[in-house]
């Protein structure tokens, strides 16, 4: 069921629908508000470019964060295929102690 929630953003309100809490919803709603108010008190632009180049920074931020994301996927799927290979290791390691046993055990009957 969606949430319906009014956050204000730069002294206007919108309406916010979506499945999401309205915590979740009441806390975008404060970081666009934070990026266009830093925007508006760092430049002199209206509302509309505020709004354009707060939207353009926030894409910014996904777009590194994302590849951020694939990078330490890329990463962990290097250590996973390190450690599986480690393991590989380790089992034949076992085998060949376990020959190796087998064969000093038949010496040591003889």
């Amino acid at each position: 069921m969606a949430n319906r929630v009014i956050v204000s953003i730069c002294g206007e309100e919108y309406t916010f629908i979506a499945e999401e809490s309205a915590d979740y919803m009441h806390k975008v709603g404060a970081y666009v508000g934070e990026k266009m108010e830093e925007i508006l008190d760092s430049s002199k632009v209206g509302r509309t470019d505020a709004a354009v180049l707060t939207a353009a920074n926030i894409a910014d931020e996904l777009f590194k964060s994302q590849a951020a994301a694939e990078q330490l996927r890329r990463q962990i799927k290097g250590y996973l295929d390190d450690a599986a290979k480690a393991q590989a290791q380790v089992s034949e390691l076992k085998r060949e102690i376990m020959r190796l046993q087998q064969r000093l055990d038949s010496r040591n009957q003889k």
